[in-house]
């Protein structure tokens, strides 16, 4: 009796999977292309808008880029603030932006690498992930030899470069989940 009701177990397992499998299946082919990929919260935060910042003060974390610990990405000015719960601005830094900008938006760390090869071939560590634009991952990360050359503009690539030592900082501080806000 026991192998019998193991038998019908393992049947019912196995048909369990199949429709499983199939409803899958229906799901991938109805879903968006961009269906599960990170994507922008909606408008940029109250506040952030196209209007220049204080010249005399680049260091200052734009109004309007949100509360609590956070990284903060201008595509305007090519800086990043990370910035503890306290409000704090923790470090900040010029980066080298990518080929392809991502939205002003709130997005999350969805992914990290210690050491890869970046999408325009030049080997990167500290890959801290967060934005996916039209098939572009939209990253952090900081080339090994140190290079912050800027990208060719004929490729689109979403490597944001910046120097070892700010991409250790960055690594340390943006864990996966961590918040990105993204402002003009």
């Amino acid at each position: 009796m026991a192998s019998s009701s193991a038998g019908i177990v393992a049947g019912l397992t196995a048909a369990a999977l199949t429709t499983i499998g199939y409803l899958a299946y229906q799901a991938a082919a109805t879903a968006p292309a961009d269906f599960g990929r990170a994507h922008a919260s909606g408008p940029p935060a109250p506040g952030a808008s196209k209007a220049p910042r204080d010249r005399r003060h680049p260091e200052a974390l734009p109004t309007g880029s949100g509360q609590g610990e956070r990284v903060v990405y201008s595509v305007d000015d090519d800086r990043v603030w990370l910035v503890g719960p306290d409000e704090r601005v923790q470090r900040t830094f010029r980066v080298t932006p990518s080929a392809v900008d991502p939205a002003p938006g709130t997005y999350a760390v969805t992914s990290r690498s210690n050491r890869v090869t970046g999408s325009d071939g030049v080997p990167v560590e500290h890959v801290v992930r967060f934005a996916s634009v039209r098939g572009v991952v939209i990253g952090f990360s900081a080339a090994t030899d140190g290079s912050t050359a800027k990208p060719d503009p004929g490729e689109r690539t979403g490597g944001i470069r910046q120097t070892r030592a700010d991409g250790n900082a960055m690594w340390h501080f943006a864990t996966i989940g961590q918040r990105v806000v993204v402002v003009p």
